[in-house]
Parts: C-alpha cells; sequence; structure tokens
C-alpha cells in the first residue's frame, strides 16, 4: 500500500504544487476519486465535449471548466489544475513536445480543461474485495495500450481507444466485472477479457503507456477504456495544442469513490 494511502487529496495536491512528490498516483489517498486530465483552446471545446459525450467508456467527463479558469469546480472547489497534478504532457500538432510539472508558462486564457473518470478510483472497491492490483504490488504505474477500437468521431476528434490493463486471478474475474461495473463515471466495466490480439495489442510485455506488469500462470488479462484515450487522439488529430496530465499522473480530487458508485 503506498505511504500515501491515507493522506487527504488537499494534503497530497501541496505535495504536487510544491514539486516535492512526481510520481504515479495509485494507491494515493484511498477512497477518492481520481480524474484524467484533458486542456484545448475554446475553438476545440465542443467538439472535445461531444466527442467524450459519444465516447462515455474512455471519456466520462467529471467536471469542465470555464473558459481560462482552472479551477475545478464540482470535484475540487479551490484546486488548480496547473499546479495541482504530478506531471503534465505537452502535445503541439500531435506531437508530444515536453513533460512538465506545472503549466505556468502554457496557461492561456482560452483554454478550457477537462477532468475525465479514471480507473485508479476503483482501485479502493478491488482491494477491499482481496483483488490483487498488480501495478501497485509492482509500485510502478499501470500499463495502458493503444487498441484497434475506434472512438465514435465527433467533430474533428477521432482515433482510437486505449485501455489499461490488470492481470486478474480467473476465479476473481466475474467479482472484478462487477464491482467496476458499478463506477460508470471512471470507466465501469472492462471493454475486453483474454486474448490482447483480439484489440490489437501484438505483445503485452510491451505498453504503449506506462510499465509492464507480471501477469501470473491462472490470471487473466483484463482491459478497461482508459483516459489516456485523449492523448493517442491528439496524435491522431494533430491540434495545435493539447495539454494532458503524463499517463498514471492523475488529478485527485475532493469527492470520494463512493459518490462515482450507482450502486
Amino acid at each position: 500500500m503506498s505511504e500515501y494511502a491515507n493522506m487527504p487529496p488537499q494534503e497530497i495536491r501541496k505535495l504536487f504544487r510544491a514539486n516535492k512528490l512526481v510520481r504515479p498516483t495509485s494507491g494515493m489517498a484511498k477512497g477518492f476519486t481520481q480524474a484524467n486530465l484533458a486542456i484545448l483552446p475554446r475553438e476545440l471545446a465542443f467538439d472535445f465535449l461531444l466527442f467524450a459525450q459519444r465516447n462515455p467508456k474512455p471519456c466520462p467527463v467529471l467536471d469542465v471548466t470555464e473558459m481560462g479558469s482552472a479551477e475545478p469546480r464540482l470535484m475540487a472547489p479551490g484546486a488548480d489544475l496547473r499546479f495541482d497534478i504530478p506531471k503534465y504532457r505537452i502535445y503541439r500538432h500531435g506531437e508530444l513536445v515536453e513533460e512538465v510539472l506545472d503549466l505556468a508558462k502554457y496557461w492561456r486564457d482560452d483554454l478550457v480543461a477537462f477532468l475525465l473518470g479514471c480507473s485508479f478510483t476503483f482501485e479502493t472497491p478491488l482491494l477491499d474485495a482481496d483483488i490483487p492490483i498488480r501495478h501497485i504490488e509492482e509500485n510502478c504505474n499501470v500499463p495502458m495500450y493503444i487498441t484497434n477500437i475506434e472512438c465514435q468521431r465527433a467533430g474533428v476528434f477521432h482515433g482510437p481507444v486505449v485501455v489499461s490493463m490488470r492481470p486478474i486471478p480467473q476465479a476473481m474475474v466475474i467479482r472484478a466485472v462487477q464491482i467496476t461495473s458499478r463506477f460508470p463515471a471512471v470507466h465501469g466495466a472492462p471493454i475486453h477479457l483474454g486474448d490482447p490480439e483480439a484489440i490489437g495489442i501484438k505483445d503485452i510485455a510491451k505498453p504503449d503507456f506506462g510499465d509492464p506488469v507480471t501477469i501470473r500462470p491462472g490470471e487473466v488479462p483484463v482491459f478497461w477504456a482508459c483516459g489516456v484515450t485523449p492523448q493517442a487522439v491528439a496524435m491522431t488529430v494533430k491540434p495545435e495544442l493539447m495539454i494532458t496530465h503524463a499517463p498514471g499522473h492523475m488529478f485527485i480530487c475532493d469527492v470520494k469513490d463512493h459518490n462515482m458508485s450507482v450502486l
């Protein structure tokens, strides 16, 4: 278990803001919702909102800021999305040009920020059911893969679905599906079980984002839609600017994970 598991979100965000903690956020602030970030210029914001609405599995919208504001008023009033995430990625015309620890020199008055649900949120209920989370056990980032599943197009936005993978003991797979299906706001039930090649993953040992993890005998690779999908979309659509979280480095909200559950 992370040494930050029982720390409140506000205290962890202070460490991020001071650049004193730069690491993936899985296992932090146990019981609180985590979120992916996508930031776009105003002229692309409606198209992206429509894209997210048409693709609720990979891009479930939790919050949208006012243009020029970095405050996520629904999920963490008073927080600042320019500073309160451990690491960000800057994409220009579809190319990753820089990873940074804050957005001080990149923020503009025409930017709109989106918080999207993150599967780290349902990891606490999985752990509470004694279902192992391998990347937490191995103290690394969750493995993520670009698939051959296409998102529904909206405006200028289109591209492949990205998935996160967790190896689950075969006897626990149905329970994992049941638990995560209660959390549609943070990706919900898996979109694929088993054979990686069926969704276009050629080598499960080489994720496109994150780190590889051990898959033990008797375990099934289980794939959930992932909020890194907008980064794959950025590489496809090549907008003038898209700012995202670095994969695995999430925004930790003030909202408890049980508030994301439908049951």
